[in-house]
């Protein structure tokens, strides 16, 4: 009898997940690659647009490599027409991932062509921007990570330098900075290198706390300035690193590596994905390293609202407004992956692109979104600091709104 009550309660359990991954899947196929906009914001279509343009703008551009090498990448493509209209009056940031799938390997080895040829076409590109390009490294940057990542990311830095030498390249060396870049009057980038937090190996040495010291300094420093700090890793994701995954991910787990990988493990995969919600791999937001860096970022963040945070890892384009902060991913520049709607998201979409930010006043900050087709409608625009409107939604929120403790 105990044998057959054990077999009904594991087949009673199949059913279940079998129902709740089913019905996920339907769900998922109502909004997969379309555009989320929260209820809050959905007017943003219709609300008025300054008149005059900006004096600074800056274009956000993570995980871009993975580009193609032909001429025809549409992002690339979609960039340059941003670098034509804005001049010299404006920043091109990429937030790293710069070379797939693990930076720049030493000149033997048999990935090193083909890393050169990526790197290349967005050196290129960039290198035909009036305005000023700066790069951050990421996990892949860093060999994915792992203990020999310290070489390949010098190693990239000083290729970048060679071919691009007017690039700014932060922090420099591999540290954790934070580290400061005068963009405009009135207007301050403060970069932080995240992957030295979660590193394995040979990293610059540094206490892991004193940078939150100088970075709380800096925004103290600069409550009179627009602030916009940059990093690879998100605070906030509806998307794989911030453990959301699909339906197809929990039958077909080893998807999450290779999108080709179609071992069908259902039931055993499901471990798959509750493992990286809960405890992570070293680049999700659940692994202890990242999860202690994200809370110490964030008790500082939310003691001085209006700042902007971006960040690329997750292929996709967010926003979130959290306790009058702004938090951006922006890591579609050469791929796409699954995101999912709601939450406390604002905006979301799986869709190649980056997001732009036109800085106005000093209180006047629009996020723009860009993808390719070039000239196709733009999905999303919102204004993010200032005083709103009049039933306004709380994305638009002042910077002098209160900021929230973040309980550790």
């Amino acid at each position: 009898m105990t044998s057959a009550y054990l077999f009904y309660a594991v087949l009673l359990l199949a059913g279940l997940l079998a129902l709740w991954l089913g019905r996920r899947y339907l769900r998922e196929r109502a909004y997969r690659r379309r555009t989320y906009v929260a209820p809050a914001a959905a007017n943003w279509a219709t609300r008025p647009q300054p008149g005059h343009p900006p004096r600074h703008r800056v274009a956000l551009l993570g995980d871009p490599g993975a580009v193609a090498t032909d001429g025809s990448d549409p992002v690339l493509q979609l960039l340059e027409q941003w670098e034509q209209e804005t001049g010299a009056a404006g920043t091109i940031i990429l937030l790293g991932d710069n070379i797939y799938p693990v930076g720049l390997p030493a000149p033997e080895h048999p990935g090193r062509a083909a890393a050169e040829a990526r790197f290349n076409a967005l050196l290129a590109a960039l290198g035909r921007f009036a305005g000023r390009v700066v790069l951050l490294s990421g996990n892949h940057d860093w060999n994915k990570g792992r203990p020999d990542g310290w070489e390949y990311l010098r190693r990239q830095e000083a290729y970048a330098h060679e071919h691009l030498p007017t690039a700014h390249y932060l922090p420099t060396d591999g540290a954790p900075g934070p580290v400061t870049l005068q963009l405009a009057e009135g207007l301050l980038l403060l970069v932080l290198n995240t992957q030295w937090w979660v590193q394995q190996g040979a990293r610059p040495a540094a206490d892991s706390r004193q940078p939150f010291r100088e970075l709380r300094a800096l925004l103290e420093a600069n409550r009179h300035q627009q602030v916009l700090v940059a990093g690879h890793h998100p605070l906030y994701s509806n998307a794989l690193h911030g453990g959301k995954f699909t339906a197809k991910q929990h039958v077909f787990p080893l998807t999450t590596v290779s999108k080709r990988a179609y071992l069908p493990l259902p039931f055993i995969g499901s471990l798959l994905p509750l493992y990286r919600k809960t405890v992570g791999a070293a680049e999700d937001m659940a692994h202890p390293r990242y999860r202690k860096m994200r809370r110490r970022l964030l008790r500082v963040l939310r003691d001085f609202p209006g700042v902007i945070y971006a960040a690329g890892h997750d292929h996709n384009l967010q926003y979130f407004q959290r306790d009058g902060g702004h938090y951006l991913v922006s890591g579609a520049g050469s791929k796409t992956a699954f995101v999912q709607a709601g939450g406390r998201a604002t905006f979301v979409h799986e869709h190649q692109g980056f997001f732009g930010l036109d800085f106005y006043g000093p209180h006047e900050t629009w996020l723009r979104t860009y993808e390719p087709p070039s000239g196709a409608p733009e999905v999303f625009r919102l204004r993010l600091n200032g005083a709103p409107a009049a039933g306004a939604p709380a994305a638009e929120a002042s910077a002098a709104a209160t900021a929230a403790p973040v309980r550790p």
